[in-house]
């Protein structure tokens, strides 16, 4: 099973835009062919861009899709990371820390500066879009286990 880490706008891009490339995400999510891992960092993240007036987010919806979404994940303790290479954006440095803390095989995100370290270092796992990432699953799904 694919163990992942997604950064706030995936998580969007699931839970509120449905975005046609995170599409297969969201069900291997809901089947449970792959593990999402969060923290409280990242929780606490997804819960105030929640509020973000552009979203145009009732409080009964911001509700709702933070409460679908901590029905799927799995919250990873607080801990230290291993020494990493420094995402330019320190906002981003959370999802690096827990892909790397949990295990993870992918971190999946739009985020420039994140897709900018792939290929430059040598990491545990992998930095994909979400297009990737959705034929990644697809091709698990697949394949026998």
């Amino acid at each position: 099973m694919l163990r992942i880490v997604l950064d706030t706008n995936v998580v969007l891009d699931l839970f509120h835009w449905a975005n046609v490339d995170a599409v297969p995400i969201m069900a291997a999510l809901e089947a449970g062919r792959i593990e999402c891992l969060v923290d409280e960092r990242t929780l606490d993240e997804l819960q105030r861009v929640l509020t973000y007036p552009q979203l145009k987010l009732t409080p009964d919806m911001i509700a709702e899709r933070y409460a679908r979404y901590r029905a799927l994940i799995t919250v990873v303790p607080a801990g230290e990371a291993a020494p990493l290479p420094r995402c330019k954006d320190r906002d981003d440095q959370k999802f690096l820390e827990l892909a790397e803390r949990s295990g993870a095989d992918l971190l999946v995100s739009k985020d420039k500066a994140l897709l900018k370290l792939r290929g430059r270092t040598k990491l545990a796992f992998r930095i994909v879009k979400p297009k990737e990432a959705s034929q990644l699953i697809d091709t698990q799904g697949q394949s026998p286990q």
